[in-house]
């Protein structure tokens, strides 16, 4: 069976599932296009997820995926966060503010408990894809029991292999371009294999159908993608400029005029790539301290940017974007996935 006919949509072309980013509409509009719209339901709580698949179902009768964060739960190390509180305390204090005393988990894992896997089986989206790691046994098995299929972001060829073997359904091969966080599934280890060469690797290699994702802007990297390997392709940064989705005008403004983009662990506790900015230039010294895990300095990093927007600095703003943002076109979501329809199949 072909992707196309698993999905049951008529193009191989899947919005990459944006937390923070993504909404009802934007889904809606790139599912009603006939490619596969996502929601990014990482930073949810289990009652907004909910809410957010509802509504989404509302605008669209065609499939979409929902994705969570399945990262190993870390305690957090009252020394490392008090020394990266310390640290961060100048930049605090350029806007007359005061670093906060404690660190929260402000992102709980898919790992954790069942609440957000109650959720994907009370409202049965197409399909549900995972980062930083793969679900419990028990959960993979009720979510194909539901008839709901299963997607792992790997960057690697050993973190395919078990994806394989846990018994996923399609592997998302995320190369070293793509923007946002990094889907390996231990932080302190990353490949940083590119998406072409991640491609032909997992391919050659796995039985899993593989999703091309990460610097892919345009048709002809999409075809360039397809040619090695590819079932689909996905995109996200070239969707975050719509208007459907829910960056703010500053980000925005960035992804047309920032073209460089950068790795940092130091916004969240894990490693992922960004436009160019203040936690880039200034504080990723080669001698900054120890960044707690994640999500606790993602706590801190939005405590900071909070405070720099309402003095108008965002230059602290997690402005996620792949290392091919130079090329972002302004279109709105069923102009850009029609776009790319037209170049992949023309050119």
């Amino acid at each position: 069976m072909s992707i196309l006919e698993l999905f049951e949509i008529k193009h191989p072309i899947f919005l990459a599932p944006m937390a923070g980013v993504s909404t009802p509409t934007l889904a809606a509009e790139v599912s009603n296009q006939g490619a596969l719209g996502s929601l990014g339901l990482g930073a949810n709580t289990p009652e907004s997820a909910k809410a957010q698949i509802l509504k989404t179902q509302e605008l669209t009768d065609l499939p979409f995926q929902v994705n969570f964060f399945c990262h190993q739960p870390e305690p957090l190390n009252a020394e490392i966060a008090k020394q990266w509180i310390e640290y961060l305390q100048p930049e605090f204090a350029k806007f007359d503010a005061t670093s906060p005393t404690q660190l929260n988990c402000i992102y709980p894992s898919f790992l954790e408990n069942d609440d957000f896997l109650n959720v994907v089986l009370e409202t049965k989206p197409k399909a549900v894809s995972f980062h930083f790691g793969i679900p419990h046994p028990h959960q993979i098995q009720a979510l194909k029991q539901a008839g709901i299929i299963t997607m792992v972001s790997a960057t690697n060829l050993i973190e395919a292999q078990q994806i394989e073997a846990a018994g996923i359904d399609i592997i998302i091969a995320q190369g070293i371009e793509a923007g946002g966080h990094r889907g390996i599934f231990n932080q302190h280890v990353d490949a940083a294999i590119k998406t072409s060469d991640l491609v032909q690797l997992l391919t050659q290699h796995c039985t899993c159908p593989v999703v091309a994702a990460g610097g892919i802007m345009n048709g002809d990297q999409a075809k360039t993608m397809f040619k090695l390997g590819a079932s689909a392709v996905q995109l996200g940064t070239a969707f975050v400029q719509c208007k459907s989705s829910s960056a703010n005008a500053a980000y925005r403004k960035a992804l047309f005029s920032q073209k460089i983009t950068q790795i940092s662990a130091s916004l969240s506790g894990r490693p992922a790539r960004g436009l160019l900015g203040t936690w880039h230039t200034q504080i990723d010294s080669p001698h900054r301290p120890t960044v707690p895990a994640y999500p606790y300095s993602y706590d801190l990093a939005k405590q900071l940017m909070g405070i720099a927007n309402q003095h108008d600095d965002f230059s602290y703003g997690s402005f996620w974007a792949g290392s091919n943002v130079a090329q972002i076109r302004e279109l709105e979501a069923a102009d850009l996935v029609n776009q790319l329809i037209v170049e992949i199949t023309t050119r």
